[in-house]
């Protein structure tokens, strides 16, 4: 082996271990930022369940805001970009 020979082979050495350093720091690289969208769906997907249950509460504290004439509790609301109206509903006759 000539010694161009060799520093083409040590050339090819050294390019192979750097791929392979960059290999392993992109495959830890991705495998963080699964595992931060996997957390990101999880909470998603367990805010989807209670969402049922915060519609309710919201609409509670609206209609009691509405009905008792709470100006705190309406103002609490508006500051959560919440917004209703003190407007009683028609009752049906019988």
């Amino acid at each position: 082996m000539n010694t161009l020979q060799y520093r083409i082979l040590m050339l090819l050495g050294v390019l192979a271990l750097l791929l392979s350093v960059i290999n392993a720091l992109m495959f830890s690289s991705n495998r963080e930022a699964q595992n931060e969208l996997n957390a990101r769906g999880q909470y998603i997907q367990q805010s989807l369940q209670l969402e049922p249950l915060y519609q309710s509460l919201v609409k509670s504290l609206a209609d009691l805001a509405a009905r008792d004439g709470d100006a705190q509790l309406g103002e609490l609301l508006a500051s959560q970009g919440i917004s209703f109206s003190a407007t009683p509903s028609a009752v049906p006759n019988r």
